[in-house]
């Protein structure tokens, strides 16, 4: 299966689905950050998820699906971004470096000591584009108006690190081992699941590696990722709601 419609998910392909994993901006909410920055002032707009996706994500874990979110996001921001529906879904978050489950933090992979030299250097670059950098505890995100060429440049020599752009912020973390894969396969091996049980539905580059390793996979822009099924940009629904909406009605 390769870049099918989601209509094309059927109650065959679901059957055997014990986990969906849903990522956040550009699937749950609409992509976009609002941020500023002033000396020592933060402002930064926390989304809500819409009512139906609530009721969506409700109906799924009655019908026995694990829900985890998985996100670039910080913990808190998820919190009070999902707060109606904490007691039916995990958090992953930080591109995979953590997960919140049953009101303790799991976490993946302590990144403190490989990031705190680079904070230090980036903080230091003053430059227009640069809107503000977002609250994280083990990775580092840059919110810009476009892409910043003195944070690439600082990024070069650190051989270890990734410095992802995903078309409004930068996120910076540590190769092959701090991404969205690694932290679901991490939360599956705790619950048991593996790959064959997992749904994985995903919009950006970071979303990569989680998508990759899920067995049904699907695209929210099929134009920077590769899906078994993909869901067309620009419709009245989210990409969420759209496959909510697909697999409850194929498990009607």
């Amino acid at each position: 299966m390769k870049n099918l419609p989601i209509e094309n998910l059927k109650r065959e392909h679901i059957e055997k689905i014990k986990m969906i994993v849903f990522d956040v901006d550009g699937v749950i909410v609409p992509r976009g950050t609002k941020i500023k920055q002033e000396k020592e002032s933060l402002t930064i707009e926390i989304k809500k998820i819409p009512s139906e996706q609530i009721d969506q994500i409700k109906k799924l874990q009655e019908k026995g699906f694990h829900i985890n979110i998985s996100s670039g996001r910080g913990l808190y921001m998820l919190q009070e971004m999902f707060r109606e529906v904490l007691q039916f879904v995990s958090l992953t978050f930080e591109n995979g470096s953590a997960t919140w489950h049953k009101g303790k933090i799991l976490q993946h992979i302590n990144s403190f000591d490989e990031l705190k030299e680079v904070h230090q250097e980036l903080i230091k670059i003053k430059h227009e584009n640069i809107k503000g950098f977002e609250p994280k505890e083990f990775i580092i995100t840059i919110h810009c108006e476009e892409r910043v060429d003195e944070i690439e440049n600082a990024l070069k020599e650190y051989k270890k690190l990734y410095c992802l752009w995903n078309g409004e912020a930068y996120d910076i973390g540590i190769k092959e081992i701090q991404t969205k894969g690694k932290g679901v396969e991490n939360l599956m091996n705790l619950l048991g699941f593996n790959k064959g049980q997992l749904m994985a539905i995903g919009d950006n580059y970071n979303d990569k590696e989680l998508l990759e390793c899920s067995g049904i996979k699907i695209s929210a822009d099929k134009e920077r990722l590769e899906g078994d099924f993909y869901i067309p940009l620009n419709t009245k629904n989210l990409p969420a709601h759209q496959l909510m909406s697909q697999i409850l009605k194929e498990l009607k």
